[in-house]
């Protein structure tokens, strides 16, 4: 794996450890419970993250085998980039999932299925990672729902504010009454 994208991979897998620092001490019925009728539990919180970065991972695997054909991602895709990172990070502004995402999440009910499914999705996105050669890392290989087109080191940076964006909502939750 090129060190950019081992960089970029170690600061998910952080994050990916935290989160499940947090949850550590749950039971399952707190994973479960939803704060109010409507709104997400934190099972659902997270079983969402990994069907994101899932069906990410199964989306680029199949462009991966044209990246030789692929364009180069430019300044539009950095621009892209930044605008998703400065969404993902403003306090109250809400995303409605994309449908897709929605219809293939499956809530995983303890802390032990979440991991080894987190722990698969991330085994499966080292493998991919690892296939990419150096020269080809600014390839548009990622399509982002909303922000379009992006290679795969933007893709890593979604990834990563991916999980910003729902950390204040698993802090409020884990956060005793």
């Amino acid at each position: 794996m090129t060190p950019t994208l081992q960089t970029l991979y170690d600061k998910i897998e952080n994050q990916r450890k935290d989160i499940l620092g947090i949850l550590n001490h749950l039971t399952s019925e707190q994973l479960r419970q939803r704060p109010m009728p409507g709104k997400w539990s934190l099972a659902e919180i997270v079983s969402h993250i990994i069907t994101a970065e899932r069906m990410s991972v199964q989306y680029i695997l199949k462009k991966v085998q044209g990246i030789q054909g692929a364009a180069n991602s430019g300044l539009w895709a950095e621009v892209k980039i930044n605008l998703l990172k400065v969404s993902q990070r403003l306090p109250g502004l809400k995303f409605r999932a994309p449908l897709h995402v929605v219809e293939n999440t499956v809530t995983y009910k303890d802390l032990y299925q979440i991991t080894r499914e987190w722990e698969r999705v991330r085994q499966d996105l080292q493998s991919l990672l690892e296939k990419i050669p150096d020269p080809l890392v600014n390839r548009m290989i990622y399509r982002h729902p909303f922000a379009g087109y992006l290679n795969i080191k933007q893709a890593l940076i979604f990834f990563h504010e991916h999980i910003v964006h729902h950390t204040p909502q698993i802090k409020r939750l884990v956060k005793p009454k």
